[in-house]
């Protein structure tokens, strides 16, 4: 046909091989077969090359001299979402300080190295009034702090104070002079976040100032137990959003950031365990908008007190099971409800536990409130206003999310097998209450 040679087919075949391209010979079966399919074989491509001549001239294409039609950006995605990162990261980069928490013994004057007592986080600019300037920061950031001092992203260095600080939320508001500080932090709407949205985690990592990660949402609401005094007893639970943005030290209080450059959460934490990648934790800023307000308002929240040491029940009927008759010993852990100390209660006598209950709080010690309303030692509580309670967690769940300061809360407990109801009327929680 002339689209071809027939070396096109015998590119396996050295060329001192073949007959001479002027003899002929009568063709084997072999040959008959081999021209049948030489034949199918050009068919074949001379069908492929007629689809795309016809293609080619149907198409419709830019007249010589024109440019080139421009390709959706919802096509290529990546441009586009790297283009709206560097400017998400430009407008939040100034509202996110690193903070220098100098504890007992250490010293703030060299951020070149963290020396012993000094620990590093970020914060976050979110209010400038009264030539003061507030951020929000990580309760842990702060914790046992005699110096701190935040470090805006020009390098500028200021002395800071606390306003206020949540053990449970884990969020703190620290105030330091406005000078030099000029931009404010774009809060967003967390509850608009989508599963799979592109964020970006801002902070000090590392004391690498200034520096910032991306990944996605990878759940809008994880639960994370937490144990509030690090003892490996989880007394609280967090609902936080999981992104996928490494969260490393230095990074707690640091700014979440959707492609808008708008804060949607505060970066709290990451799993502790040399196995995990890419599970971060940052508290919805919906949730912490509300304590931050408490906190510039009255420097703490103001919770229902109801005052009881407990431990769990599964924990002494665990205990019981493997120590036959022992009551829980002296170092069994007291769980307070209002806050995250605990003490060690000794138990001393034998509780009785009615059959089938297996789900409550042990009462290790009253005071307060409770005491006042009757609860004793060794009392079993399962039930606030009706509702089952089972663990400690359960009940500090409820009693913060459920009543508030001045209500009176009704109690169903058991008291040496038998059961019993009373009412505590709920108070403030003050400095001196353990």
């Amino acid at each position: 046909m002339g689209f071809f040679k027939d070396d096109f087919y015998s590119t396996k075949v050295k060329r001192s091989s073949r007959e001479p391209s002027g003899s002929w010979n009568r063709p084997s079966r072999w040959g008959r077969q081999n021209s049948a399919l030489k034949i199918a074989l050009v068919s074949s491509l001379a069908s492929s090359v007629l689809v795309a001549s016809l293609f080619y001239l149907t198409v419709d294409r830019p007249k010589s001299g024109a440019a080139a039609p421009a390709i959706s950006s919802s096509v290529t995605g990546g441009y586009d979402t790297n283009e709206r990162i560097i400017s998400a990261a430009a407008k939040v980069g100034p509202v996110v300080v690193s903070v220098i928490n100098q504890t007992q013994g250490g010293s703030a004057n060299n951020e070149a190295a963290i020396q012993e007592g000094t620990s590093l986080g970020s914060g976050v600019i979110f209010l400038k009034q009264k030539g003061k300037a507030y951020m929000i920061t990580n309760a842990h950031v702060i914790a046992d702090s005699v110096k701190l001092q935040i470090v805006l992203s020009n390098g500028t260095k200021k002395t800071a104070t606390v306003v206020g600080k949540d053990t449970i939320t884990d969020l703190a508001v620290l105030e330091t002079d406005d000078k030099g500080i000029n931009q404010v932090a774009d809060i967003g709407d967390s509850g608009k976040l989508r599963k799979g949205e592109t964020v970006i985690a801002v902070g000090n990592p590392l004391g690498f100032s200034d520096s910032l990660s991306n990944g996605i949402v990878s759940n809008l609401k994880t639960t994370v137990p937490i144990s509030l005094n690090q003892d490996g007893v989880y007394d609280w639970e967090e609902e936080v959003i999981q992104i996928s943005a490494p969260i490393n030290p230095g990074n707690s209080g640091g700014a979440l950031v959707n492609l808008n450059g708008q804060v949607v959460g505060i970066n709290s934490m990451k799993v502790a365990d040399t196995s995990v990648e890419g599970i971060g934790f940052s508290i919805p800023i919906d949730d912490a908008m509300p304590i931050v307000d408490q906190l510039m308002e009255h420097g703490k929240i103001m919770r229902p007190y109801l005052g009881v040491y407990s431990m769990d029940l599964s924990i002494y009927l665990d205990n019981s099971a493997n120590s036959e008759d022992e009551a829980p010993s002296d170092d069994a852990e007291a769980t307070p409800d209002s806050n995250g100390d605990d003490d060690d209660v000794p138990t001393g006598e034998e509780l009785v536990v009615p059959d089938g209950v297996t789900d409550g709080v042990v009462v290790l010690e009253a005071v307060g409130p409770a005491k006042a309303a009757g609860l004793a030692f060794n009392d079993i509580i399962v039930a606030l206003d009706g509702q089952p309670i089972s663990s400690t967690l359960d009940l500090r769940k409820f009693l913060y999310t459920k009543t508030k300061i001045g209500d009176t809360l009704d109690i169903t407990y058991y008291r040496d097998g038998k059961k019993g109801e009373l009412s505590v009327k709920l108070v403030e929680k003050t400095e001196n209450d353990g």
